[in-house]
């Protein structure tokens, strides 16, 4: 795993939750660890990772995600089996 994306990780899992993740660093740390990404109409991504599925929202007005966003971003690759310790282990 690259640099960029473990920083990525620890910002997705900082406390307190950040303010300043961009949906498109997100969609790349996304694809690097094997997500399926699936677009559907408006802002809803269906996201398949490690046989784990979830529903990921789209920041509509500005590229980065709201506190929410990472919140439920977090809690996702969480049950996805994906954390900064997880990922510093293999």
């Amino acid at each position: 795993m690259s640099h960029k994306h473990k920083k990525m990780l620890r910002a997705i899992y900082s406390d307190p939750i950040s303010g300043n993740i961009h949906w498109r660093e997100v969609e790349s740390l996304l694809k690097h660890l094997g997500a399926e990404l699936d677009y559907h109409h408006g802002a809803r991504v269906r996201v398949l990772l490690n046989k784990r599925e979830g529903q990921l929202h789209r920041p509509h007005h500005s590229g980065s995600c709201t506190k929410q966003d990472v919140k439920h971003l977090r809690a996702f690759l969480a049950h996805a089996g994906v954390t900064p310790s997880t990922l510093e282990k293999a």
